[in-house]
């Protein structure tokens, strides 16, 4: 059964809310609650009736993100040439990543508080494992490589990238340089 829709005002709160969260996760400042009322001029219980945890409204945030991260790993298995589909998405989980740091918050999390975020974390391993399946049986990937390998090697692409770049281009452009060197590596 889907939830009630919410009342207007509601809807209104939730949105100032969750764009607050926004400013404050991609200026790197933590989410805590209180703050996030006082910046959405909302009341503290507000906030906690839609986001009881940070980490729930951290899941909020990154599940745009995290969407547009399964569409393209649809998509991308779409694509004929397996080797191509594979860095394709890599390329692009690996942008978003640096990006959009709600993503990598949220990927690196041992356990998700809300449900749909569990859902769309396990849809996109399972499209990325399909990916590199795919990769596999084309001969263009080495066997022992893994998804359980992949998935922290990315994080630690983007951390790299991340701690060794103060601004967005040269976060991207080493981001990229360091997936070369990794994808350099699997290529079988």
């Amino acid at each position: 059964m889907a939830p009630a829709p919410m009342r207007k005002d509601a809807a209104r709160n939730w949105q100032r809310i969750v764009d607050v969260a926004r400013h404050l996760v991609d200026d790197g400042a933590p989410l805590q609650l209180n703050d996030v009322a006082r910046l959405a001029e909302v009341g503290v219980a507000t906030v906690y009736r839609h986001f009881p945890t940070p980490e729930a409204l951290m899941e909020t945030v990154a599940t745009p993100g995290l969407e547009a991260l399964v569409a393209h790993a649809e998509q991308a298995l779409t694509e004929d040439d397996p080797w191509q589909a594979l860095t394709d998405f890599l390329g692009t989980t690996l942008e978003a990543q640096l990006t959009d740091p709600s993503i990598s918050l949220v990927r690196a999390a041992p356990d998700h508080v809300l449900p749909r975020t569990t859902e769309l974390a396990t849809t996109l391993d399972s499209l990325a494992g399909r990916l590199l399946d795919r990769a596999h049986a084309a001969g263009t990937v080495r066997g022992v490589v893994t998804w359980d390998d992949l998935r922290p090697l990315m994080c630690g692409a983007a951390y790299a990238a991340t701690v060794h770049a103060d601004d967005r281009k040269t976060r991207l452009e080493s981001g990229r340089r360091y997936l070369g060197v990794m994808l350099h590596g699997m290529r079988a």
